[in-house]
C-alpha cells in the first residue's frame, strides 16, 4: 500500500474554521500500517480521497482499534490509459489478480464477458460480489498512488453484448483483439483511444472472434508464448501503450 485511500466517510467533522481535514483509519488499512508500515504516532504518510486529490497524512493518534490522520490535499491523481478493457471472464482465483493489475495499471473501465470457454460456475463466485470487486479496486490504486475508481461491469451474454452493447462501448476508439496466431503483431504505443479485447482461458472460439470483426474489431498477436490471461493483460497494455 504506496497510498492510503480514504472515503468520504471517513473525514471526521471539524471546526468550521479548521482548513485541516481529519480522517479515521480502521480495519483492513490500519492493520496495514500498522504490521506492514510500522506506524508511529506523528508518521506522515502518503493519502489520497476517493476520486479526488492526493496529499500527505499526519497521524495524529493511533493505538490496536483506530488512526486519526490531518490530511493535507494538493495534487491531482495520475492520468488514466485511454483504455476499455474486455476480458472473457477468468477463473475466480485469477480474477481478483487482474483487478488489481489493471486498476493498478490506469484502467478505469473494465468489461467481463461470457463465452463459450467461460465455465458456469464462474458466474457463481463471490469475488464478483460488489464489496469484493470494490475492495480489488481499492488495492490496485493504494498500490499505484491512484484514486480515480474504475468501473467494472459484468455481461453474462455473449451475441447480445456484441451485438447490442459493444457498438456504443467502441464507438471513436482504435478496436483490438488480442488472439494468438493471427498475422498481424501487437501494436505499439498508442494513444489514442483503445477498446482492448482479451479471451478467457483458452480463448475465444472463431466464431467469437468473427462476431468481434464484424464490429470493425482487428486482431494481434503478441509473439509465440501463449500467456496466462493475468499474465497477457499487465504485458499488453504496457506495450501498447506510453508509460511516462
Amino acid at each position: 500500500m504506496n497510498l492510503l485511500l480514504i472515503e468520504k466517510s471517513q473525514i471526521l467533522p471539524t471546526d468550521p474554521t479548521d482548513s485541516l481535514l481529519k480522517a479515521k483509519i480502521e480495519g483492513r488499512q490500519l492493520q496495514h500500517l500498522l504490521t506492514i508500515h510500522k506506524a508511529q504516532q506523528g508518521d506522515t504518510l502518503k493519502v489520497g480521497l476517493k476520486n479526488g486529490q492526493t496529499g500527505t497524512g499526519r497521524i495524529e493518534h493511533l493505538n490496536n482499534a483506530e488512526a486519526i490522520l490531518t490530511i493535507t490535499l494538493t495534487d491531482e491523481p495520475p492520468d488514466a490509459l485511454p483504455v476499455k478493457l474486455i476480458i472473457g471472464l477468468p477463473r475466480p482465483k485469477m480474477l481478483k489478480r487482474i483487478i488489481q493489475h489493471a486498476s493498478a495499471m490506469g484502467v478505469k473501465e473494465i468489461h467481463f464477458i461470457n463465452s463459450f470457454k467461460v465455465e458456469k460456475s464462474f458466474w457463481s463466485s463471490p469475488w464478483l460480489g460488489t464489496e469484493k470487486l470494490e475492495e480489488n479496486l481499492i488495492l490496485g490504486l493504494e498500490q499505484a498512488e491512484d484514486t480515480r475508481m474504475p468501473q467494472i461491469y459484468l455481461h453474462k451474454l455473449f451475441k447480445p453484448f456484441v451485438e447490442d452493447k459493444l457498438p456504443e462501448i467502441s464507438a471513436n476508439t482504435q478496436k483490438w483483439v488480442a488472439h494468438p496466431r493471427v498475422d498481424s503483431a501487437c501494436p505499439v504505443a498508442t494513444t489514442q483511444p483503445t477498446t482492448l479485447v482479451i479471451g478467457p482461458e483458452g480463448g475465444f472460439t472463431e466464431y467469437e472472434v468473427g462476431k468481434f470483426e464484424e464490429q470493425g474489431f482487428s486482431t494481434f498477436h503478441m509473439g509465440s508464448r501463449i500467456l496466462r490471461v493475468e499474465t497477457a493483460i499487465p504485458a499488453l497494455l504496457a506495450k501498447l501503450f506510453p508509460f511516462a
